[in-house]
């Protein structure tokens, strides 16, 4: 397990007790959602979609990194579409994810090793490493 250094930045959020169906507050009120269970017609979103989220900002920023080192020039409309399933076996709760990344008008060999790099740095496709089913598609 690799111990942090320095703590760049902390998020904190209270859940109610109501969990997938109770709410979200972060510390600066900057986020302030409701949670609903998915499939139900609850009015809030659920913790897939907000990993879905996160894994996908995050991922546009790793490969923003990578190509900066690789002097490549992201495409403005570049978009990553996360898809986070839950689900289970043998009775037990687990995720699955596939993220299909655009980047259009780049080389696909470029575009490819900027995905490759990305997944490599990003955060939350190194805890998810080996942890989950990831598949990474550039399309």
């Amino acid at each position: 397990m690799t111990h942090i250094d320095k703590v760049l930045y902390t998020g904190k959020v209270h859940t109610s007790s109501g969990g997938r169906n109770g709410t979200a507050l972060s510390d600066d009120g900057r986020l302030d959602i409701k949670l609903s269970s998915p499939g139900t017609s609850g009015a809030g979103t659920n913790p897939e979609q907000l990993f879905a989220a996160g894994w996908s900002a995050c991922f546009i920023g790793a490969m923003g990194l990578a190509a900066s080192k690789m002097k490549v020039a992201l495409p403005v409309d570049l978009a990553v579409n996360a898809e986070v399933d839950l689900g289970t076996t043998d009775g037990a709760y687990f995720l699955q994810a596939r993220l299909n990344v655009y980047l259009p008008g780049l080389d696909r060999e470029v575009a490819q090793d900027l995905v490759d790099t990305a997944h490599q740095t990003c955060p939350y496709s190194k805890a998810t490493r080996n942890n989950i089913n990831v598949v990474i598609n550039l399309v």
